[in-house]
This record gives structure tokens, C-alpha cells and sequence, in this order.
């Protein structure tokens, strides 16, 4: 998926999105599904036949209408009203942009977010997404299609700190956390402690810490936050640009017009610099 041209301009909406979604995100406490907007959107990537991904395809009626995608039409609205007040910003970059925002602004860490992703008007066929309902062998199929990796799988499956199971959209309910709006490695707690009344554990949970492999970054996570932040904002980044080619060749020539321009600054003052002291060199000489 070869990236659109971010110019200036482009860029300058990115930042002007970004402040929209932290409002709408704050004022709507939508953060939950913000998030799993930008994963349903970006986990469809098959990286053997480079389709799927994070093309903004979510957002047509064919895709939506998956089963795995009840409710999304919620945050697909939402983000049409940034859309309208950003028209310039693809529906790929601007989905994925609330997935970052989202995470920030509950307390998580900070993503790297590269625009430039283009919009697809295809959608992939339904079933690319995670069945709740599968173990351990399903996880693996789904996360090493699209060429992520074990560690992927449970820093991603972290992001259900977040949120809670609907029953009308997933046929489960309740929050996987105490704290549903609160971005930390609560989720990893729980999953060790075991089942805890009101809380939700799904199969494709039970799993991380039932498999030996997914189990050793579990602990990892509950020992350490710090690494589970880590990892997940390097995991995160990688979904949101699973097929996606950041657009190199312009971001270069921004940060070239950049240097130009401090170059010149700088010429400026050292030219004014040199006239400056000239001018008093010739005034002490005559006196």
C-alpha cells in the first residue's frame, strides 16, 4: 500500500485531528471503541497476498456489516464529524490516528504515528479477525498472517484494558478491568489471579497465560509496566502500518525545507551579524 503525499499542509491537519479527537474522545469517553476501530480496521492485513490492513475500508457498509464488527458504526460515525471538519485527511489515517489518541489520552504511552495511508474502496473477505471463542492455534494463524509475532499477540490483546464485552455486539459482557477507561497492565493482573466476579475472560484471554510461550510476557507485563508500554506502543505501531509504506520520499523533502529554511535563518543573522560589527570597526576607526 504505497502512502498518499503528506506535504506541510497535510501534516498541519494531522495535528488539527489529533486535538479534535482528544476532545470527542474526552467529552464521549469513546476511547474503548476508538481503539477497537483502528484494530478492526488494520487486522484484516494478509501479508501473502498484501490485502487487507489499515485502508480505511472499515468504513463501507459490505465490511461493517461483519459479524466481528457489531457496533463499530458508532465510532465510524464519530469520526465522519472529524472527517468533516478535516476533508483533506484519508479515513485510513484519520481510523488509525483515534487508535493512537485513544490510548493516550486514557494514560497509555505514546505511539508513533507516521500519516500518509490511503483509502481502499474493497473490502477483504469476512473471517480475518479473531474469534473470541478459539484457543491458542487460532491467535497464531490470525497474528502470523498479517507478520506479527508472538510478543504482538499479548502486548495487543493488552489493549483490553480498555472497554468492555457488549452482549448485543459479542454475545459477552462486562470489562475485562475494574478501571475500564484507564490504560495500564491491569488486564495481565487479572489473567493471573484467575477469574474475578464481574470481570470478563474470554478464551482467546485464557489462553495467554495457559500457553507457555504467550505466558512469559504476561508476567513480564504484570512485573513491569513499563515494559508492557513499551512493547505495545512498538506492537501498536506496527498494526497501523501492516502493508503501509510511509511516505519517505515527501517526509524527506519536508524536513529539507525545514533545514533550508533554519540554514537561511541562520545565514540572515550571521550576515547581519558582519555588518553590524563593520559598522562600529568604521566608527572607532575614524574616532
Amino acid at each position: 500500500m504505497a502512502g498518499k503525499v503528506v506535504d506541510a499542509e497535510y501534516s498541519k491537519e494531522i495535528e488539527k485531528a489529533r486535538r479534535d479527537l482528544r476532545a470527542l474522545i474526552a467529552s464521549k469517553s469513546c476511547a474503548p471503541i476508538m481503539l477497537r476501530l483502528a484494530w478492526h480496521d488494520a487486522g484484516t492485513y494478509d501479508a501473502k497476498t498484501k490485502t487487507g490492513g489499515p485502508d480505511g475500508s472499515i468504513r463501507n457498509e459490505k465490511e461493517l456489516a461483519h459479524a466481528a464488527n457489531n457496533g463499530l458504526k458508532i465510532a465510524v460515525d464519530f469520526c465522519e464529524g472529524i472527517k468533516a471538519k478535516h476533508p483533506k485527511i484519508t479515513y485510513a489515517d484519520l481510523y488509525q490516528l483515534a487508535g493512537v489518541v485513544a490510548v493516550e489520552v486514557t494514560g497509555g504511552p505514546t505511539i508513533d504515528f507516521v500519516p500518509g495511508r490511503k483509502d481502499s474502496p474493497e473490502s477483504p473477505e469476512e473471517g480475518r479477525l479473531p474469534d473470541a471463542k478459539q484457543g491458542a492455534s487460532h491467535l497464531r494463524d490470525v497474528f502470523y498472517r498479517m507478520g506479527l509475532s508472538d510478543k504482538d499477540i499479548v502486548a495487543l490483546s493488552g489493549g483490553h484494558t480498555l472497554g468492555r464485552a457488549h452482549r448485543d455486539r459479542s454475545g459477552f459482557d462486562d470489562p475485562w478491568t475494574k478501571e475500564p477507561l484507564k490504560f495500564d497492565n491491569f488486564y495481565f493482573q487479572e489473567l493471573l489471579k484467575g477469574d474475578s466476579e464481574g470481570l470478563l475472560k474470554l478464551r482467546t484471554d485464557r489462553v495467554l497465560v495457559e500457553d507457555p510461550e504467550f505466558r512469559k510476557y504476561v508476567v513480564l507485563y504484570v512485573e513491569d509496566e513499563d515494559a508492557f508500554f513499551s512493547d505495545y506502543a512498538e506492537s501498536h505501531k506496527k498494526l497501523s502500518e501492516l502493508g503501509f509504506t510511509p511516505p519517505s520520499s515527501s517526509l524527506k523533502a519536508i524536513t529539507k525545507n525545514r533545514n533550508l529554511l533554519a540554514q537561511t535563518a541562520v545565514g540572515v543573522a550571521v550576515a547581519a551579524t558582519v555588518i553590524i560589527l563593520s559598522y562600529f570597526y568604521e566608527i572607532n576607526r575614524r574616532v
